[in-house]
């Protein structure tokens, strides 16, 4: 048991003795540490000229902080050179794609003010057809914007670095989106001339246009007689029998009939606001009477009955119990209208 208890003591005492040593060692380090640090060294500069020698007197320790400061400034040097290097790669990488979106923006502004300036020839042809129409121009005061469009083309300051451009396509959008109700109301003038047209005898009446005036309206000789008369319509001809005729307007067929001494087979339709068509020297008819019909419906084929030295068609307009020019109504329409629906 003592033997046990000196040797722990001799662990002890021999466990203190190196502890000290250690303190001891570490003191002693740093003693001579810190009289390095402050140990002055005298730095002579010594010029070539006979001047005045200077001693610079400076400690370990501020070499040693000069020496920290230098690498750290390097240090800080060289990651900035290596960010303004990757800088430059990219943008010389970029370039050519800034050059391409450079060239797109300057071809999308020439694209912009040739819209612009076509913008100003559809605003002159808009307001003065639905000025004719008795229809009211569109306002461009949308988007705070004064005047017509010529104002779009002003130069102007634009905050934000919006581009001008911009500007302007935004201003020409409220311009047109202001011209909506306009156009649905030079539509509905337009519906309603369609509608009017399509009850008035204002088409050719031969089926595709064919075909020309052999006689017209007015005082001619009499085919058979050859004595002047009043000729009440008109006569077309193709040169041949069976073509087909057509309705000049909406209405209903009032009588279907034949003369043998005079018109032949005929039809006689009525229609709106008082006007009657007749068509006769028919070969045949496609229509019976009481039937509606609509513009451009085919009633009959050209023949060369009645009172007829050839195939055509006699075609008479009356308005009430006065008979007129069929010519002056058949050339409502602009000639592609004459084939009818």
């Amino acid at each position: 048991m003592d033997k046990y208890k000196r040797l722990e003591n001799s662990l002890v005492l021999g466990v203190k003795t190196v502890g000290w040593a250690v303190v001891e060692g570490i003191l002693k380090l740093l003693k001579t540490t810190g009289k390095a640090l402050v140990q002055r060294y005298t730095v002579v500069v010594v010029p070539h000229s006979e001047k005045k020698v200077y001693n610079l007197q400076i400690t370990f320790f501020s070499i040693i902080c000069f020496v920290l400061i230098f690498i750290g400034m390097a240090g800080v040097f060289f990651f900035y050179g290596l960010s303004l290097s990757g800088t430059s790669r990219g943008l010389t990488y970029n370039e050519p794609r800034l050059s391409d979106a450079q060239a797109s923006l300057d071809e999308l502004r020439d694209e912009i003010a040739l819209l612009l300036r076509q913008s100003r020839g559809f605003q002159a042809t808009l307001s003065n057809t639905l000025s004719t129409l008795g229809a009211d121009a569109p306002s461009d005061n949308a988007g705070a914007v004064a005047g017509d469009l010529s104002s779009l083309f002003n130069i102007r300051e634009v905050p934000n670095g919006t581009l001008q451009e911009v500007t302007e396509v935004q201003h020409l959008a409220a311009y047109l989106s202001a011209a909506v109700e306009p156009l649905q109301e030079l539509r509905t003038i337009l519906d309603s001339q369609n509608a009017l047209l399509s009850e008035i005898p204002s088409i050719w009446p031969i089926k595709g246009g064919i075909g020309h005036i052999s006689t017209f309206f007015g005082q001619t000789i009499h085919p058979f007689t050859g004595q002047y008369y009043i000729h009440k319509g008109i006569d077309l001809s193709t040169y041949r029998q069976g073509d087909p005729i057509v309705a000049t307007a909406d209405g209903q067929v009032a009588t279907i009939d034949s003369e043998p001494g005079g018109f032949g087979n005929y039809i006689i339709i009525r229609h709106k606001h008082g006007f009657y068509t007749r068509y006769a020297h028919l070969l045949s008819f496609r229509v019976t009477t009481g039937q509606r019909v609509q513009q451009g419906e085919i009633i009959g084929y050209i023949g060369n009955t009645g009172l007829s030295t050839g195939p055509h068609l006699h075609y008479e307009v009356h308005i009430g119990s006065d008979v007129v020019d069929p010519f002056k109504f058949i050339t409502i329409r602009s000639n592609n209208s004459r084939n009818g629906r």
